[in-house]
């Protein structure tokens, strides 16, 4: 008896850590960080030329998703209840990185920064290593991958328990998915570009693979979750990734479209 009381003691004890401030404030800063840094280079390029409202409109919604994904109420319940965990998760993994990519942040970087300081970044853009970050292949088994091994191991149930497993598991989390979303959908200019018909076709292998992990969750639930809440968590998971994965396959489809249109003119006539 006074064994389990210790071990529950120390649980608490180590869950009271993850849910402090202290962590929040860590997963949040980089966001609030990056808000600050996107308004003033929206100001600063409206000098020039008025950058659109509705990219800063996004990039704001987008931090805010972020932000209520890691830190404040929802944030503090995840840890407890796993479908307040999948909300999260999908605020941070998928809408999140959604809407901050559709507010075009590289295209406003380079247009607030001065002409040697662009060339710069435009060669980082151009290297290996942003051909490799930002390939539809390697980012999938990032996003979708790193999610099989969180919920079909007993990782879950550690990032709950180790505060530095949990900050690194939640920044995999957001940067996995901005990166898939990225090299999916080029809204930003990107040097290293893959035809539509391979994003298609890696986009609908990752649909599968989070379709088929959603369902496994719902019928074996990781460690630690009731089963009523892997269910709910699971559908959640499944209904709630198919609404945001339709609006990049909408995206996808459009740019699709559009490239192709001219093209399909000047074969007609």
């Amino acid at each position: 008896m006074n064994i389990d009381t210790h071990i529950h003691h120390n649980h608490g004890t180590e869950l009271q850590h993850i849910t402090s401030i202290v962590p929040q404030l860590i997963l949040a800063l980089p966001f609030v960080v990056a808000f600050g840094m996107y308004i003033f280079a929206a100001v600063r390029s409206s000098r020039k030329k008025p950058w659109p409202l509705y990219r800063t409109v996004f990039w704001s919604i987008g931090v805010l998703f972020a932000v209520m994904a890691v830190a404040g109420p929802l944030a503090n319940l995840a840890h407890t209840d796993f479908i307040a965990h999948m909300v999260s998760h999908l605020f941070l993994g998928m809408l999140a990185p959604l809407l901050m990519v559709l507010a075009a942040p590289m295209t406003l970087l380079l247009k607030s920064l001065s002409i040697p300081l662009a060339r710069r970044l435009t060669r980082i853009l151009r290297s290996w290593t942003s051909r490799i970050l930002t390939h539809p292949i390697i980012t999938s088994l990032l996003n979708i991958g790193g999610l099989w091994i969180i919920y079909t191991t007993n990782l879950y149930s550690l990032m709950h328990e180790n505060t530095l497993l949990h900050l690194i598991i939640h920044f995999h989390i957001f940067a996995a998915g901005y990166l898939f979303t990225v090299s999916i959908i080029y809204i930003d200019p990107i040097t290293h570009r893959f035809s539509f018909l391979y994003r298609s076709i890696v986009l609908i292998i990752s649909l599968a693979g989070h379709g088929v992990l959603s369902k496994i969750i719902y019928a074996y639930p990781p460690n630690g979750v009731p089963l009523d809440q892997a269910k709910l968590g699971g559908m959640l998971m499944y209904y709630g990734g198919d609404a945001v994965d339709m609006v990049i396959i909408f995206i996808l489809c459009l740019h699709w479209f559009r490239a192709t249109r001219p093209r399909a003119s000047l074969t007609m006539s």
